[in-house]
């Protein structure tokens, strides 16, 4: 069978991906970057197109040219910079339905307990109305609702619970008696080669979700444990209202390129509990799904894994270092550009002086900036690299007597530069 994947280097998509290919299928993958996709799934072949801009059955045609099935595993939590939610979840899944119809091709969509067209989330809206146009169709569709996904991917909400987990010595949480309910990735991988061979009654929902529920609270602290982190000597529980305003800045940065999973949309479904009805898939195909125990139990929890944690819990704060230190720098260089520049009396001709300085201050404003936008962070990161290694070759030959300054102005660029570089190692989305 050839099967088409959207989201296909995705945290449910790429299970999905290795899935299908351990069973023998022909798998392409449909993403963004080509790149990203070979680099997570070298085995397969790449469709680089942006969902959001496919919007008409047109678009979709040839995409679609020879594929037996389809598995839209694409989605994102809320508008943002690189996100447009409605094209991506509603107005493409929606063309694409239309450009399947009357061939003879299987449709498994990935949606989530809780969708619905009038939903209180544009998140579960735009999930609702694919869901809906699915169910009118006259295609062979399969909708599978997973509850909180776990697996050895850690991207979205598998990130937080991993960087909360890592917090020394207190737990802190909002909404931590929200009740959740997860699911194995490789479970919900299992669920659509089933539904694509055939295996369970087609024209029907899905839930996917363990038998029991859990306090978020408990589940933070089970993630602690796995990791093997030492047991939390203090809960805090921080007000709701708090949590919205943490969840403000997120969707901001949202605005900046950067997918945080703390955004309002996250805490507004998790008000809402995050929980599925089993029952159905369990009868259809006589099997259980993994609980949250044995799903971390079946997960290696190594020291990579512990330091990725740890490092979620820093890089916001790494990266806002950087750029707050550059975009210091270079205001502090255009207001005190007199005095700046005669730090290079002697050296080079006052002219040439001021030019350093002024442009010196533009280059760092453009680094400081460019660190806060995520398609341009790890470049911003090693272009401050960069010139911060021009700034001491250049000092060294015209001012070398900084060098033997009480305040150390180029001992100083050393921690800049390991900063930068660890912003640029750490800095990474899959």
């Amino acid at each position: 069978m050839r099967i088409l994947v959207l989201g296909g280097y995705g945290l449910i998509g790429l299970e999905i991906v290795r899935c299908l290919r351990a069973a023998g299928h022909e798998v392409v993958g449909l993403g963004r970057s080509t790149a990203k996709g070979r680099a997570a799934a070298p085995d397969i072949a790449w469709i680089g197109a942006d969902i959001a801009a496919l919007t008409t059955p047109q678009a979709w045609a040839p995409h679609i040219a020879g594929v037996d099935a389809i598995v839209n595993a694409a989605g994102a939590l809320q508008d943002g910079a690189r996100d447009n939610l409605r094209a991506t979840q509603q107005d493409a899944i929606v063309a694409l339905i239309q450009a399947c119809a009357g061939k003879p091709i299987r449709f498994v969509q990935i949606s989530a307990p809780g969708a619905a067209v009038d939903a209180p989330t544009a998140f579960m809206r735009t999930k609702g109305v694919a869901d809906a146009a699915l169910r009118a169709s006259g295609l062979d569709w399969f909708i599978l609702k997973p509850a909180l996904v776990i697996s050895a991917n850690a991207y979205g909400g598998t990130s937080l619970l991993r960087m909360l987990a890592a917090l020394p010595c207190a737990q802190v949480q909002v909404l931590g008696k929200s009740r959740v309910q997860s699911v194995a990735a490789t479970d919900v991988a299992d669920a659509a080669r089933l539904a694509l061979e055939g295996k369970v009654e087609a024209r029907r929902d899905y839930d996917l979700a363990e038998a029991q529920s859990h306090a978020l609270a408990d589940v933070i602290a089970k993630f602690r444990a796995w990791l093997g982190f030492s047991p939390a000597r203090l809960r805090i529980e921080l007000p709701t209202a708090l949590g919205y305003c943490i969840a403000l800045f997120a969707d901001l940065a949202g605005w900046l390129g950067w997918r945080s999973p703390l955004r309002s949309t996250a805490l507004r479904v998790l008000a809402q509990d995050v929980k599925g009805d089993g029952r159905a898939w369990a009868a259809a195909t006589g099997a259980r799904l993994k609980s949250l125990d044995e799903t971390l139990a079946s997960l290696p929890a190594t020291a990579q894994e512990r330091a990725y944690a740890r490092v979620q819990i820093l890089l916001p704060l790494l990266a806002l270092t950087l750029s707050g230190f550059w975009l210091a720098s270079g205001a502090i260089g255009i207001a005190q550009r007199d005095a700046a520049a005669r730090v290079l009396e002697g050296a080079v001709s006052p002219q040439l002086a001021m030019a350093l300085v002024l442009g010196g201050a533009v280059a760092d404003i453009a680094i400081g900036l460019g660190v806060l936008l995520r398609p341009f962070t790890r470049a911003a990161a090693l272009a401050a690299v960069a010139l911060s290694l021009l700034y001491l070759i250049a000092g060294t030959w015209l001012t070398p007597h900084l060098w033997a300054d009480p305040l150390g102005p180029f001992v100083k660029i050393f921690p800049s530069i390991a900063l930068a570089l660890a912003v640029a190692a750490f800095v990474g989305e899959r």
